[in-house]
Order: C-alpha cells, then sequence, then structure tokens
C-alpha cells in the first residue's frame, strides 16, 4: 500500500492546527480540498483518522501516529527548501580553493576560518600549487579559485585576476635576533647567517635567489629548504637563520617566538597576491561570495599593515625587543 507523503502532511498540519479549516489555512489551500484528501487517505489506509462524533476534531490512535510521520515529511521538506535557497543564495555550498603554500597557510587559511564563522554553511577542500598546476585545476574544473602571487601580464587570456594584496617581500628572522637589535642593519650583515630557503620551485625561492645577488652573496649558506610554512618558522624561531617571506605572512605570524622582518629594503615583486578563476564558465555564486568576502578583508588587512609602518613601530621586531 503506497501512502502519498502529501497527504501525510496535510494530516500533521490539521492535528497541529486543530481543525480541517485551520489546517487549511496554514496549507495554503481550501477546505473542501483538505477535506477530500483525508477522505481519500482513510479509503486508502481502510481505517478512520479522526474519532466520530467530536468536536474539534480528536485524532484516532493511527490518525497521530501518522501525523507524526507526516510532521518528519513536512520538516524534511522545509528544511529542503531552505538548503536549496541557501544555495542558490551561495550560502553554503562546497569550495574548492588551492593556492601557493606559503600563503596558503601563511594569509588564506585565517581569512578562510573567518568566513566559514561568518557563513556557516560550507564546506572548503583546499589543496596546494603553483602557476602550472592551479591554471589546469581552474581549467578542468576541478578548482572554483586558485589564490596566487602573479604578475598581470601572466593572467591566461581566458582567467580573470583579482588583486588580493601588493608584493612585499622581507627578510624574516626570529624576534630577538642579533640584526633586530641593530639600529640600521645592513644587507651585507646578512651573510654573516644561515638561510631557510622555501620550497625551491616557488617564487619565493627566486625572491631570495635575486635578493643574495643583490648583496653579492656567491657562497650563501643555506641550513635548512624545501620545508613548509610550519617547519620555516619553527626553523626560524629556534635559530638566528634568516629567509624571506611574504610581509603579510610575517605580519599574521603566531609562532612561539614571534617572527620579526628586519627594516631593510629589498625590493619589491612585481607581482600581486590575487585570485585566479575562470572567464570561459560563470563563477558559482558561492565562490563569488568567498571571492568577494577575500577581496574586503585583504584590505583591512592591508590597512592594518600600513598603519603599523606609519605608527613608528614599522616592523614587527620593533615590537619584541
Amino acid at each position: 500500500m503506497k501512502i502519498l507523503s502529501e497527504h501525510l502532511e496535510i494530516l500533521a498540519a490539521i492535528i497541529e492546527k486543530g481543525g480541517l479549516t485551520e489546517g487549511a489555512e496554514e496549507l495554503g489551500k481550501s477546505q473542501p480540498s483538505v477535506s477530500r484528501t483525508m477522505a481519500l487517505l482513510e479509503d486508502r489506509i481502510g481505517l478512520p483518522l479522526f474519532e466520530p462524533g467530536r468536536r474539534p476534531r480528536k485524532p484516532t490512535e493511527i490518525g497521530r501516529a501518522l501525523a507524526r510521520l507526516g510532521q518528519k515529511i513536512r520538516t524534511a521538506n522545509q528544511e529542503a527548501s531552505l538548503l536549496v535557497d541557501r544555495f542558490r543564495q551561495g550560502l553554503a555550498g562546497r569550495l574548492r580553493v588551492a593556492g601557493s603554500p606559503i600563503f596558503m597557510d601563511g594569509v588564506v587559511a585565517r581569512l578562510l576560518a573567518d568566513f566559514q564563522t561568518q557563513f556557516h554553511g560550507f564546506q572548503i577542500d583546499q589543496t596546494y600549487g603553483y602557476i602550472d598546476t592551479l591554471e589546469q585545476g581552474i581549467r578542468n574544473g576541478g578548482l572554483d579559485l586558485a589564490i596566487l602571487p602573479l604578475n598581470p601580464r601572466q593572467v591566461p587570456d581566458d582567467m580573470e585576476f583579482l588583486p588580493l594584496l601588493p608584493g612585499h617581500n622581507v627578510i624574516a628572522c626570529r624576534a630577538g635576533h642579533p640584526l633586530t637589535r641593530t639600529a640600521k642593519p645592513s644587507l651585507a650583515e646578512t651573510e654573516a647567517y644561515p638561510w631557510v630557503a622555501p620550497p625551491a620551485n616557488s617564487p619565493l625561492h627566486k625572491d631570495l635567489l635575486r635578493i643574495l645577488d643583490a648583496i653579492g652573496c656567491d657562497n650563501f649558506n643555506v641550513n635548512f629548504s624545501g620545508g613548509t610554512l610550519a617547519s620555516i618558522e619553527s626553523v626560524l624561531g629556534g635559530s638566528d637563520s634568516l629567509s624571506v617571506l611574504p610581509f603579510s605572512v610575517v605580519f599574521l605570524s603566531r609562532g612561539r617566538p614571534p617572527l620579526a622582518a628586519l627594516p631593510l629594503k629589498i625590493g619589491h615583486p612585481d607581482r600581486q597576491l590575487g585570485i585566479l578563476r575562470s572567464r570561459a564558465s560563470p563563477c558559482p555564486v558561492a565562490a563569488d561570495r568567498l571571492a568577494k568576502f577575500l577581496v574586503g578583508r585583504c584590505r583591512e588587512l592591508e590597512f592594518q599593515m600600513e598603519l603599523q609602518k606609519k605608527s613608528g613601530s614599522d616592523w614587527p621586531s620593533r615590537q619584541h625587543k
């Protein structure tokens, strides 16, 4: 015997509201149509749903039991409708995001946590990659957004690039490093210390080589290379090593001890951190919401970093002397 779920929902509304007329009003139906539906349901099950002659109507035992099931169905339908609305409005869904490891761990992951705090219905699948794999992921539909440092001239014609943060690297070290206690350290003084090299295939590694070339250091000492941001921070925090990191990563560092940035001019990289996404296919509403959120939060972060520079405590090292 097949019972229509809609009939059970109507029964639940009648019993909840206390009568046929009230139940019909709740459902936006006419009282005669609701009455016919209940008659059909009684014919189908072969049992009365309401005790005869009782006003207001009192449900029978089977009527109450079926109404409980109808209420569950009604609640599930309401939840399903709400879920569909949230997906349509970009308030829920699954987001596939990938980016360069240092930025993803040092900056973007914190912003993604803020995003999920504000919007609770999202599952974020995050992976790592550099330009070649990220472009491929966007083109084959495996990624919604890629977040990476890029020169605008490198943006493929079939993609668009939303800038997040300007390129700004610093020479990073632990707070309390000997060079942080020097009034005006020079680039030449960095030659006395070992270096932590970012992953060899990363843009930061090229930046490190450029800086060392500018110093005129041919035989620089690398005592650690190729690690994650967490391992780089650990090595820097536990030694007198130096490294090249984005200023935003150092600014947001929560290491123990915290990281510092030496007040040395090393030149800014000719690229920006930004969001790469497809022009060819429409951006999902949820991904567009995340992109706008990241743009807004990065503007706030850039403003905070500029305030620190103007406050007289230009570099994190000044805060930990």
